[in-house]
């Protein structure tokens, strides 16, 4: 099982809650996509992302499907002009 961890922070902070609506609607869309988790940041310390995203694929192919999926390019282009920085962890849970 692949376990992808995304940190966003965003220009404009205000972003993040549509964004999370934006992530969750790939829910039953993306067939490779086994959970997908969203949350906002509550705390916002100096250190804090925005958001972040946890996604499980059964393998690394289920990964790269998710990545190639049409409905997650179209969402990274959204995204991607709203993003300051962004982390991303992929490890195989075992």
């Amino acid at each position: 099982m692949i376990c992808h961890v995304v940190l966003m922070t965003f220009t404009k902070p205000e972003d993040a809650p549509e964004a999370q609506r934006r992530l969750h609607a790939m829910v039953g869309q993306v067939p490779s996509l086994l959970t997908l988790q969203v949350g906002l940041d509550i705390v916002h310390g100096p250190a804090s992302a925005h958001l972040f995203l946890q996604t499980t694929h059964a393998d690394l192919a289920g990964l790269r499907a998710y990545a190639e999926h049409p409905a997650h390019v179209d969402l990274l282009a959204w995204l991607a002009p709203r993003l300051k920085q962004r982390v991303v962890v992929d490890a195989e849970l075992g």
